[in-house]
Formats: C-alpha cells, structure tokens, sequence
C-alpha cells in the first residue's frame, strides 16, 4: 500500500525534522509544513477516500496517530526553545551590579530661558504681572496706535516682515501693551516677553527673529523718577549693585521724553574696552514717559493718568550677562554651548 508506505516514511521524517530544529521560528515553519491546514499529514487525510473501503480505518487511525505524535513533538520542542530563548534572553541582560552605573545626561536651561526668568522674578517682585499677545499683529496694534504715523521709516518693508497688506510679524512687544491698556483700566503695571521680528541680515548681533521684554506703567501721577527707581532695581538685580547707569536723551514715537538707558561696562568696569567700544558704557534699553497721544488712543484721559514703558533686547541681556559673543550660537541648538550654562 503506497499510503501507508507513505505514513512510515513521513512518521520518521518528522522525528529527524523536530529533533534537529534550532530555534522557535524554524519550529514555526514546521509546524505549518506538517500540521498545517495544507500541510503533508492534512494531504493524507484528503487521500483515504481514495483507498479502498476495507483499508480506510487503519489508514485513518494511523494517520490520527501520526498527527498526534507530531503535535506532542511540536509541543515538547516548543518548550525546550521557549526555555533556552528566556535563559539566553536573562543571560544577555544580566547586570553587573559590582560595575560604575551609567550617569544620566542632565538637560541645561538654554540661556535665554535662564535669563528670562530671573527678569520675570526681578519684575514680579516689583509688582508687575507678565501679558502676552499675539506674534502676527495688525498694522493699527502695531504702529498706529503707537504713534507710529504711515510714513515713519519703521513701517518701511525693508525692516518689516509683512503677510499682506494689513498683517505682520510684530516688530515689537509693544502692541500688547496697547491691548492691555484697552482692556484693563489703571493701575497698570506689566511685562510683556516675546519673540519680536525684522528684516535683518543675520551676523553676529542681528537676527530676523530676537526676543524683547518690555514694560508698561500706568496710573496717576507717574514721573520719570518712577522710571528711573525701576530701572535701578532691574539694573542691581541682574548685573549687580556695584553697575553705574546713565540716560542720554533719545527720540521713540510712543514715548515723551525718551532715553536710552546704559549701563557701565561689565568687562572693564567703564575704562573702556572692545566690548563697549572704548567708551566704558553699555546700551541695554530704551525708556521713556507714555506719549499722550498712546493714551489717548487707548481711551485714556493724559490729564489724569500718565505712565512710562521700557523696552529690552532679551537677547543682548543674556549675551552681556553670560559674555556670549555672536547671537546665532542662541539659535543653533549645539549641545556643546548649552552644557557651559
């Protein structure tokens, strides 16, 4: 009988194949080979009927045999596997515990971030509270209602980046000292950060995209020694009380009287160095009294209230504070530089 040639045959390929097999997934495809829906015990099954009626139940039996065999042999191979891959898993991830651990890399506040803080902290010990606005501003926020009329050279495109005909991106925080004065009536006292942007060539101290902090004040009877005492403060906290400041008369739109605001040389102590360019100062914001015509626009009454506001490159601060020499090194995301702070 050639069926049952066949079974004999086959019983014996199948020990010599599960007892030679290396590995789960070889198991696997042995498995489908002989037990499979199309495998060669099920081809058996599809041939008794072909055989004839007195033989079909021995063949039957010994084809249910063979395929329990073959189940067991799977089955008892599977485990021996399951058991090797685990002890050969446990073995490649044993630990030395008698061997130095592996530190773990520590993130570093980017200097920006650090500096911005510390101001945040010196301002809201002074009693302000932090605003925000939005970055694509509308050419009224923006200029307008700064006392920027439509020919100031400020609303030129070569210093702004304009979207269309009435958005930009904000050339300043400014604008959200505009919309907290129209929402909020005085006293006010805020600090507005943010990410400001021009159509700057990017070098070593200009880029299109820099931060500002700027601060607003307003209520009765505010005067330029106001601004001054709150300067002072700022200036002690962040480059020391030994720092010496000065106000030179300067001219912005949405401020009556202006100045630029420097302090003393951090590098020579005001004798005069490269960093300050031989003149022993440093300039590190614009100040000045709220012009009426800003509070006016807000739907404020300038008889009765006044104010000052004061503005400050975010990252200059952080490039004087940490002694950073080129802006672009902010914006780089090198690890090296950030692991020195």
């Amino acid at each position: 009988m050639k069926l049952k040639e066949k079974l004999k045959k086959l019983k014996k390929e199948i020990q010599q194949a599960f007892a030679g097999v290396e590995d789960l997934e070889e198991l696997e495809k042995l498995r489908v080979k002989y037990l499979g829906q199309k495998g060669e015990v099920q081809e058996i099954f599809g041939q008794i009927g072909e055989v004839e009626p007195e033989m079909r139940p021995e063949i039957g039996k010994k084809t249910n045999e063979l395929q329990e065999q073959a189940a067991k042999l799977h089955q008892k191979e599977k485990k021996r596997l399951e058991k090797k891959e685990k002890k050969q898993k446990m073995k490649k991830e044993k630990i030395d515990v008698t061997l130095p651990g592996t530190k773990p890399e520590m993130g570093y506040a980017h200097p920006l971030t650090r500096g911005m803080e510390e101001i945040k902290e010196v301002f809201l010990g002074l009693g302000f509270s932090i605003a925000e606005g939005p970055e694509i501003e509308t050419e009224y926020y923006n200029f307008e209602a700064l006392n920027i009329p439509e020919n100031h050279p400020a609303r030129d495109l070569q210093d702004t980046l304009y979207i269309d005909d009435k958005h930009l991106l904000r050339t300043h925080t400014s604008p959200v000292q505009v919309r907290t004065m129209e929402n909020q009536r005085p006293p006010i006292r805020i600090l507005a950060p943010g990410r400001v942007y021009r159509s700057d060539e990017l070098d070593a101290s200009h880029s299109p995209v820099f931060h500002q902090i700027e601060g607003l004040v307003v209520a009765e009877d505010i005067s330029f020694s106001d601004l001054k005492g709150t300067i002072r403060s700022f200036v002690s906290e962040i480059y020391g009380e030994e720092r010496d400041i000065r106000f030179r008369p300067s001219y912005f739109p949405f401020t009556e009287p202006s100045a630029e605001v420097d302090v003393s040389c951090i590098v020579c102590e005001g004798e005069g160095c490269s960093l300050c360019s031989r003149s022993g100062w440093l300039e590190v914001m614009g100040a000045g009294m709220v012009h009426p015509n800003v509070l006016e626009m807000s739907g404020y009454n300038p008889e009765v209230f006044s104010g000052f506001a004061f503005g400050m490159g975010w990252d200059r601060i952080a490039m004087l504070k940490y002694g950073i020499h080129d802006i672009r090194v902010l914006f780089e995301n090198d690890r090296r530089f950030l692991h020195q702070f």
